[in-house]
């Protein structure tokens, strides 16, 4: 059975210290792989803006879904000292869908 569901976008900026950006690099990019294989991912993209900040883009199926990824430990412990790694916090924005999006087939 497929079902219409309205997913959530969660997008923004991290802005490493310049000392910091290199392993700020590789703790996102460490978290793109397995972040595409959980249970309602729909999308995950990692960019590097030209004046260095980092810009994450995630499309998720539903709030219980983003819910589940904030709980796991490597991100829960990024997110607790993601102070120590950046400039300024985190520039995000989480929204819902207004465009269309391909029907999700949860089986």
């Amino acid at each position: 059975m497929t079902t219409t569901q309205t997913p959530l976008s969660l997008y923004g900026f991290l802005r490493p210290k310049p000392e910091r950006a290199e392993e700020v690099r590789q703790i996102l990019t460490s978290f793109v792989e397995p972040t595409r294989q959980e249970e309602g991912n729909l999308q995950y993209h990692l960019h590097k803006h030209e004046d260095g900040r980092f810009f994450l883009y995630e499309v998720w199926r539903s709030q219980e879904d983003l819910d589940r990824h904030n709980a796991l430990p490597p991100l829960r412990a990024f997110l607790e000292n993601v102070l120590d790694y950046l400039e300024e916090a985190p520039e995000g924005y989480f929204n819902t869908m207004l465009s269309t999006y391909p029907t999700i087939d949860p089986d």
